[in-house]
């Protein structure tokens, strides 16, 4: 049973490698590489066959088109050509032609003369590998050069009688029946005498040799780029391992990960765009950590700051007597902690909507109107030196609630960190596209450490001495709705001397906020 189950696993395992080998990466960019290649192979080798076929054919048409002018030019008597350096040289050949045998000189006017013309041109003549030189007379065959021909150009042959019957001159090719990479090029000229044709003159010339050196050329190029193939397969096999050898280890850093340890990374020592890839997993992680971090905190955080007054009011009830005036004072502190954590809550789904796209009721608001309203609005948070500084001019659009809240928040914070013979100071300014709102105190100020980490939910200044103990949101919320409306708020303070918190917003906020 154990030997089963064991083979059985051994089975599965070596088919989960199977599958892994034939659906990996590095075996698809195979396929397409090979597929690709073998495509190319397939379209070069015929295109190249037929390429050389092309020149051979036109070689063999040029040679025997300039060998037919020579001999058109003998048998008329004139120059077919205009005057250039090719037409001299024939001419060359022409009259040496003439000086070497008198039949020559002159064209024939009858037979006999036809026949003389035919032996002496054909006497003078070296043709050259597989060129034909057949003269024919009265529609039969009358000479040839040489005089050894292949079957098909015996003397009843189908091709002759049908050149013995031509009327006007024909360049042409004849496919070989018995072979369709066998052929014959001719060129055929009718030899007129008193307006009659007496006999034509053919040069001919089998392909066979040259196109079988052709395949022979092309059998080559198979078998080297066989081979070449061949080899740019494994090449590119061992290639696309190396180069996806970053995707195997972004793949087994990925599988250690869990929310036990974040701190997997991947070492970069590559450049492209996997090295991209590579960078932007790490920094995404950098991402997830920091989150997972920051939630986990948060969590701890909320659970202190509710575990408190739970533990409050429940050692309260459980101590509580019968005496009416005890009842009272522990419903009012039974009371307070409640209301402290119905604002905590609050704060918290504050917090929550601001990732919404619904957390905005945008309107157009005149920023002066709106900071005078601030301004006796806070005046009512305490009794300090309140000075409005300055009143912007001008209209924005914003949240009107969500803006108002924010410095609210600011004002409180301020009034918690000031005694009754401070200053707090606010106001408001419109420059180019932006717009500002301060909120600014003579209080005991913060210290350049903690300004970094006090917009973080739950944190306090070290060197906090509020009068009231709230959850350390407050910062967090002002720059929850800043961000919101696509904007930021920054601090400058130094200790003993007091804090400015500023609010800067654009005058219309990103679209995707607005409820």
């Amino acid at each position: 049973m154990l030997k089963n189950l064991n083979s059985k696993k051994k089975s599965a395992k070596s088919l989960a490698n199977s599958k892994s080998f034939f659906w990996s990466t590095s075996t698809s960019i195979l396929f397409w590489y090979t597929l690709v290649f073998s495509f190319m192979f397939v379209v070069f080798v015929p295109a190249f066959r037929h390429l050389l076929y092309a020149r051979v054919n036109s070689r063999v048409n040029k040679e025997i088109i300039e060998k037919m002018q020579v001999f058109r030019q003998l048998i008329s008597d004139t120059n077919l050509l205009i005057d250039n350096l090719e037409q001299t040289e024939k001419n060359d050949a022409v009259n040496q032609l003439r000086k070497a045998d008198k039949r020559l000189v002159k064209p024939p006017t009858n037979e006999e003369e036809l026949k003389d013309f035919f032996d002496g041109f054909l006497g003078n003549q070296l043709p050259e590998d597989d060129t034909f030189l057949i003269a024919l007379i009265n529609n039969k065959f009358y000479k040839s050069s040489p005089r050894a021909r292949p079957t098909e150009l015996n003397r009843e042959s189908k091709i002759i009688l049908n050149w013995a019957k031509l009327t006007e001159p024909k360049l042409g090719e004849e496919i070989i029946p018995a072979s369709n990479l066998d052929s014959i090029v001719y060129y055929a000229q009718p030899v007129k005498i008193k307006g009659k044709v007496k006999g034509v003159f053919v040069i001919a010339h089998q392909t066979s040799g040259e196109r079988g050196e052709v395949l022979e050329a092309v059998g080559v190029i198979m078998q080297v780029g066989s081979g070449v193939l061949i080899a740019a397969i494994v090449i590119a096999w061992f290639g696309s391992a190396k180069i996806l050898a970053p995707l195997s280890l972004l793949t087994q850093t990925a599988g250690n990960i869990n929310e036990l340890d974040l701190n997997q990374r991947i070492t970069i020592n590559w450049e492209g765009e996997l090295a991209e890839l590579a960078a932007t997993f790490n920094d995404m992680m950098d991402r997830l950590q920091n989150a997972f971090i920051s939630q986990r905190n948060f969590i701890n955080d909320a659970g202190h700051e509710l575990r408190t007054p739970i533990t409050i009011i429940r050692g309260h009830l459980e101590l509580m007597g019968d005496d009416p005036e005890e009842i009272k004072e522990t419903i009012a502190l039974v009371n307070d902690e409640l209301e402290r954590m119905n604002r905590f809550v609050n704060d918290l789904v504050l917090l929550a909507k601001a990732e919404q796209p619904d957390f905005l009721h945008l309107e157009t608001i005149d920023i002066g109107v709106l900071t005078e309203e601030l301004f006796t609005k806070a005046l009512a948070l305490g009794e300090r030196n309140w000075r409005l500084e300055r009143t912007g001019k001008g209209k924005i659009v914003a949240d009107r609630q969500r803006l108002t809240q924010a410095v609210m928040n600011l004002a409180q914070n301020a009034t918690q960190h000031t005694k009754n013979i401070d200053t707090i100071f606010l106001g408001s300014v419109i420059n180019s596209d932006k717009c500002s709102f301060w909120v600014g105190d003579t209080g005991v100020g913060i210290a350049e450490a903690d300004q970094k980490r006090i917009f973080q939910r739950f944190s306090r200044a070290a060197n906090s001495r509020r009068s009231s103990e709230g959850a350390g949101l407050g910062l967090s919320i002002v720059q929850a709705i800043a961000e919101a409306h696509g904007g930021k708020i920054t601090v400058a303070s130094e200790v003993g001397k007091g804090s400015t918190f500023r609010i800067i917003l654009p005058l219309e906020p990103p679209q995707g906020k607005e409820g």
